[in-house]
């Protein structure tokens, strides 16, 4: 540029003097800036009043929250408390004298897992049943003793006495052992099978006693008392055998009413009158 221009450039500048330049947001642009603040404020009061609310229903203080409370020993739940999802904890107990109570629209069940979280036992208490899953099931007493017990091989009862309070009785499908079977004092017992045979056996000898009352034994078939080393042994005052057949008379017209106790080959028995002599032999028709 010449010299001359520049000079000339130059001396206009300083007579109009130094321009100003506006720095900063005008126009409509700074109205939506203020409204946007003013949101933003109004947004925030909004927030901490819904915290604040919030805070005071559910009830939130240094211990805890709500019915919940946080202790030395871990937490404290005041009331009923509902879990939507799997709840894992090492201890649940009540507070000393209430009562803890489960409570669910369908079933309740209790797992326990190994570490692979394997389930090795499951309790499931349903509408229907109560079932227990695991390797054996035992009831005990508060000092110990064994008054229950299942597993895959055998079902043990460990209580002093079993009593059973169905009309029906107790029906087994197999045998049963037992050293002893007895009623409740002032109540009958009854050993019955409806449709097979009755067998009772013991390697030593079978005792049927009844103290305070009569021994009925009723069969539609065949009643057999079998001793293979030993004798069977009838003790007792009065021995009737009603119903027995009775053979011919010894001689017309006697009216006597001795009679001899007979037995025919195949084990039957009849009565015979007496007679001098054995009239077993005379009366063998009954035998037939």
């Amino acid at each position: 540029m010449p010299q001359e221009q520049y000079a000339h450039q130059s001396t206009m500048q300083t007579s109009e003097g130094p321009q100003v330049y506006k720095v900063g947001i005008y126009g409509w642009r700074k109205r939506c800036l203020y409204f946007f603040v003013l949101l933003l404020m109004i947004l925030i009061l909004v927030n901490l009043a819904m915290t604040i609310w919030i805070l005071k229903v559910m009830n939130f203080t240094i211990d805890g929250m709500g019915n919940l409370r946080i202790t030395e020993k871990g937490l404290k739940l005041e009331g009923d408390s509902e879990f939507l999802k799997p709840l894992y904890a090492k201890e649940i107990r009540s507070r000393p004298g209430n009562p803890l109570y489960f409570q669910s629209a369908r079933n309740v069940t209790v797992n326990i897992l190994n570490e692979k979280t394997k389930v090795l036992s499951r309790l499931v208490t349903g509408p229907q049943a109560v079932e227990a899953h695991s390797q054996k099931f035992e009831v005990k007493t508060l000092s110990g003793k064994l008054l229950f017990s299942a597993d895959d091989n055998e079902v043990v009862v460990g209580a002093e006495r079993l009593r059973v309070l169905g009309a029906e009785g107790t029906v087994f499908p197999k045998s049963i052992e037992t050293p002893n079977v007895r009623a409740d004092p002032f109540k009958e017992l009854r050993l019955e099978s409806p449709t097979r045979a009755l067998v009772m056996e013991a390697p030593k000898g079978i005792e049927i006693n009844a103290e305070a009352g009569s021994l009925k034994a009723t069969c539609r078939t065949e009643l057999r008392l079998e001793s293979k080393d030993g004798e069977i042994t009838l003790n007792s005052a009065k021995i009737k055998l009603p119903n027995l057949p009775q053979g011919s008379s010894s001689s017309a017209g006697s009216r006597q009413k001795i009679y001899e106790l007979c037995v025919c080959p195949n084990g039957r028995l009849f009565l015979s009158q007496a007679g001098t002599s054995s009239t077993c032999q005379i009366n063998t028709s009954v035998c037939l």
